[in-house]
């Protein structure tokens, strides 16, 4: 039997209270950072439900890409402009794709004839561009006319008619069937 100096189990005792403390706010930083993860997850589902793209085949064994309206009533999808991932956000008003300065000098667009262009914040300074290569999920198209917007947000894209008015839309509920036309 070994027997220890009230001191020594004093601090023995008072070692373990600190470990113990430790490892208490260790556990809350652990369910902390866990619980940030898990809302911040949830959240980009809220903001766009298409991360993953659904794709479905045709009668005729065409594609076709199937979105679902994020929370705001929008559909968003991933995609790509001459092979830089991006975040498209379908506008139907919108006369031309418009890309961010930023964005453009990564997908090697370049800034063609000026141009004005009219959006919520009023009419703003813009370039005119042609994108070699727009991909949504299985849907490539080349030469498709673009704007360059300087104060855009760097990886969102307004999917404008320049692309839109070449597939057959098809919206029912809260999903849109995006497709070539037969």
């Amino acid at each position: 039997m070994s027997f220890r100096r009230p001191t020594e189990q004093a601090a023995t005792a008072n070692e373990r209270q600190k470990l113990g403390r430790w490892m208490v706010i260790g556990a809350w930083l652990l369910l902390l950072l866990l619980l940030t993860l898990f809302f911040s997850q949830w959240l980009e589902r809220q903001q766009n439900p298409n991360r993953h793209l659904s794709v479905i085949t045709g009668a005729t064994g065409d594609a076709a890409v199937v979105l679902k309206r994020n929370r705001a009533g929008h559909y968003v999808a991933p995609g790509h402009i001459n092979g830089v991932p991006v975040t498209y956000l379908l506008d139907t008003g919108a006369t031309f794709v418009a890309v961010s300065a930023e964005l453009a000098q990564k997908a090697g667009l370049q800034r063609g004839m000026p141009a004005q262009s009219r959006t919520a914040n009023g009419v703003v300074r813009s370039w005119l561009t042609e994108i070699d290569q727009l991909q949504l999920g299985p849907i490539v198209m080349r030469e498709v006319k673009a704007t360059i917007m300087p104060n855009m947000p760097e990886n969102e894209v307004l999917l404008g008619m320049s692309f839109l008015r070449h597939l057959a839309l098809k919206q029912e509920g809260d999903e849109l069937v995006i497709s070539l036309p037969p």
